[in-house]
């Protein structure tokens, strides 16, 4: 993957308010922006934090103060309002809340984002992973079919391929979950999508686990 954050302060958001996942970006009156669910929208006992930092620690809990080994999931805790004074801080803290999706929606943008199919990253897996590639067309669709799903799963926009012939990622999901235009959250937002060319480490970790429960 190749891209990055655009020089000029503005240029990358879109008009405001904008929704990136499950996070609202707007400005207010004073002219801060300002970050918060996009289920607090009509809340008036927000929490605010200010500085970009304060992403980390939003973005490691649920609600319940479980921690979020996946944060695409859509399960990011309620509550708060992040306060940052510049186009930059917002950056900044969508990096921490979604690790890597600013990037790559940047380089998507100029057609430089580059895909690898599921099975093609399963199959250059070495060590414990390498297992992985065993799993079948079958369990690979119902794995992929509820791991990546939108409702509960993932809030990625999936761009890659099952394998090199273009075999959809899964059959138990919609076509909506690989178009960029779509609002994952079903709300037809507006704003930045969540971007996924290859899979991720927790999606390779539970296809390896498929493997070794039927050997």
């Amino acid at each position: 993957m190749s891209g990055g954050a655009p020089a000029a302060a503005d240029d990358w958001l879109p008009e405001l308010p904008c929704a990136i996942g499950e996070i609202v970006v707007a400005r207010d009156s004073s002219g801060d922006f300002t970050l918060y669910h996009r289920d607090d929208i009509a809340r008036a006992d927000l929490t605010s934090q200010r500085g970009a930092d304060a992403a980390a620690e939003i973005a490691r809990y649920d609600d319940a103060w479980n921690f979020r080994p996946l944060k695409t999931a859509p399960n990011l805790r309620h509550g708060w309002r992040l306060l940052l004074s510049t186009s930059g801080e917002v950056r900044d803290a969508l990096d921490l809340f979604y690790p890597g999706r600013l990037a790559a929606f940047f380089a998507w943008q100029k057609a430089r984002l580059s895909t690898t199919p599921f099975r093609q990253t399963l199959e250059r897996q070495t060590g414990m992973y390498r297992a992985a590639a065993k799993i079948s067309d079958a369990q690979a669709n119902e794995l992929i079919g509820n791991f990546c799903r939108s409702d509960g799963g993932c809030l990625r926009t999936i761009l890659w391929r099952r394998d090199a012939a273009g075999a959809a990622p899964s059959t138990l999901l919609p076509a909506q979950k690989s178009d960029p235009t779509h609002d994952q959250l079903g709300r037809g937002a507006r704003g930045i999508p969540l971007l996924c060319q290859e899979i991720c480490n927790l999606l390779m970790a539970e296809a390896r686990a498929v493997v070794k429960a039927g050997e």
